[in-house]
């Protein structure tokens, strides 16, 4: 694996912030890589996640918030699990997608964010996920509002989402998550 930092760029602030976001401490990485054999999407991803953390161990600089796994991760915690040193990977790709945000990166091929910004209306409105709006989200997002609609009556038959959102009981606790999550950016 060959990693290139563009010289002249000193990557310390994006390692200081992720680590500050995160919370958690890259320099226990002693790429082992089982965190990069595990991971379920790096096979079509440009860098595995040992690569990333190898990364801002170097001190990349902001060409890492161009990165495409920032945006395919899947969250599934694989990586969490394999890792012997017990680095939460999750937190630091959450950590580097909301710096590529702010930071206004450039925007990976696809309908990742949209997906993202989508899932978490659901989650935060109604304090679950909610299939029927995350999926009208997502169209009006994409203007596609017709492409799939010959499999909606097949998975309402068959039960697979519901027509009306179940609201959680925790609603307050999530919404207090969410306003804790934004004031922490």
């Amino acid at each position: 694996m060959t990693i290139r930092i563009k010289k002249g760029q000193t990557g310390k602030s994006i390692l200081n912030t992720v680590i500050e976001m995160s919370g958690v401490d890259l320099s226990l990485c002693y790429q082992c890589k089982k965190c990069s054999c595990g991971c379920t999407v790096s096979n079509h991803a440009k860098s595995p996640p040992s690569e990333i953390i190898r990364r801002l161990q170097l001190g990349a600089g902001n060409e890492l918030l161009d990165n495409d796994l920032i945006w395919s991760c899947v969250s599934c915690e694989t990586c969490y699990a394999r890792c012997p040193m017990g680095i939460d990977m999750v937190s630091v790709m959450d950590a580097l997608r909301r710096m590529a945000i702010e930071r206004k990166a450039a925007i990976p091929e696809g309908n990742v964010p949209l997906f993202n910004s989508a899932f978490l209306k659901t989650v935060k409105f109604f304090g679950r996920t909610y299939d029927l709006g995350l999926m009208a989200i997502y169209k009006i997002g994409t203007s596609s509002y017709v492409q799939d609609a010959d499999k909606l009556p097949l998975i309402f038959m068959k039960k697979k989402i519901a027509i009306l959102p179940s609201w959680s009981a925790n609603r307050k606790t999530v919404k207090r998550i969410f306003k804790k999550a934004s004031h922490g950016k």
